[in-house]
């Protein structure tokens, strides 16, 4: 689910305040942004964090609650307003709806009952318009087998995307023993995934855009643990809450996976929109492909949503063809990344990514192309300058690159 819904509630009862968000925290299409006992404070939490939806439980103080609904909708908040109570009372239902509620809840209330009244405002907020904004796109970067360049994919992608119009980009770095994606941006965080993990129940959007390490690019970085040990904190369902968290903060999320394709990489998988499968053409690579698209149909949906890239096409070491590579695989090449070890050597040590060290480069531009192939054209400034121009530049590297004769 790509679309996370943002809650706040009010209800100064504390024990159906605490059984709603209960409820709330078991749900991954929900984020519950904001909690308030007093009904004369929610207008000022709803203006500062600007949910999607706010919970006015009516029970405590019925002519409060009603005051309170009026207040918000007649404010120019997009928030949708529902109200609670454990009473069916006609009359009440009647108020609170003239007041701006869009449903009445009955309280206690049946998780089928909670999750069908955000289905319908999901379907209304996000079936907009404004959809494609809101909607969080999540793709999951994973490698045939470790140094094909999944991390360098990873962070060149999101560098790219977080420097489009109208974005707003998270990379987190999955390969929770190894990962180097903060070697990549020259980047020192102060805080990692561990740490996020472990203090899920206390943040807020605005909280864990601060726990984040912001790249001059605009993407933002949530890093790997510092200590081995840290990595048992991070657990499948503790994941799940930080993916939620940050689908609701962000318009898109990359998750740079590890190679040991765990449960915790198997969670993103489930999430992800598209899972972007790094190979070169080698036979171990190759092998490799052919065994995860094995498992990947294990996995309802997810074979459909891999798109394999080719990095390092081109490099004259003897390899095995595209032609041969696609019969190897039994599907289409998505994409194919030319080999420069020279600028990728370069980007690596400087820790910068290619749209700052080399954006002319033909490696750079076939890095557009495949950003451009996953997520559309944004803003339609995923190429540089003349479109022609760049297709004769691209073409002309790639002859370069490209080695003569293939083998079949």
């Amino acid at each position: 689910m790509s679309n996370v819904l943002r809650l706040a509630i009010v209800d100064p009862t504390d024990a159906t305040r605490e059984a709603l968000k209960g409820m709330l925290l078991g749900m991954d299409t929900v984020w519950l942004e904001a909690e308030c006992s007093r009904y004369e404070f929610f207008a000022d939490v709803v203006e500062q964090t600007t949910p999607d939806v706010g919970v006015v439980a009516l029970d405590a103080n019925p002519e409060k609650a009603i005051t309170l609904l009026q207040q918000l909708s007649g404010s120019e908040s997009r928030c949708v307003l529902l109200a609670a109570s454990q009473s069916t009372d006609g009359p009440l239902i009647l108020k609170a709806m003239r007041a701006g509620a869009k449903e009445f809840l009955t309280l206690p209330i049946p998780v089928e009952e909670l999750s069908s009244a955000l289905d319908r405002i999901a379907a209304q907020r996000f079936g907009g318009s404004d959809a494609k904004s809101r909607a969080c796109e999540l793709i999951a970067v994973a490698g045939a087998t470790g140094g094909v360049g999944s991390t360098s994919v990873a962070v060149n992608l999101g560098s790219l995307l977080a420097s489009e119009a109208g974005t707003s980009v998270a990379l987190v770095d999955l390969d929770l023993a190894l990962g180097d994606a903060d070697v990549f941006l020259d980047a020192i965080p102060d805080y990692t995934l561990a740490d996020v993990t472990q203090n899920i129940s206390r943040l807020d959007i605005q909280l864990l855009r601060k726990s984040l390490t912001k790249h001059s690019s605009g993407l933002y970085l949530l890093p790997r643990p510092v200590d081995l040990q840290d990595m048992s904190l991070i657990t499948e369902d503790s994941l799940r809450r930080v993916i939620a968290l940050l689908k609701a903060s962000f318009s898109h999320l990359i998750v740079d996976l590890s190679k040991s394709y765990s449960t915790i990489d198997l969670e993103v998988l489930n999430e992800a929109d598209h899972l972007v499968l790094v190979t070169q053409l080698d036979l171990p690579c190759l092998r490799n492909v052919v065994r995860l698209m094995m498992s990947f149909e294990e996995i309802e949906g997810l074979r459909d949503k891999t798109r394999i890239v080719v990095n390092r096409a081109g490099l004259d070491t003897g390899g095995i063809s595209l032609k041969k590579a696609k019969e190897t695989i039994g599907r289409d090449i998505f994409a194919q990344l030319p080999n420069d070890y020279r600028t990728m050597v370069e980007v690596r040590n400087n820790g910068v990514p290619l749209m700052t060290q080399a954006p002319k480069a033909g490696i750079t531009n076939a890095f557009r192309d495949l950003l451009k192939k996953l997520v559309g054209d944004i803003g339609g400034a995923t190429a540089m300058g003349d479109e022609q121009t760049q297709q004769e530049d691209t073409r002309g590297v790639w002859q370069k690159f490209w080695p003569v004769g293939q083998k079949k």
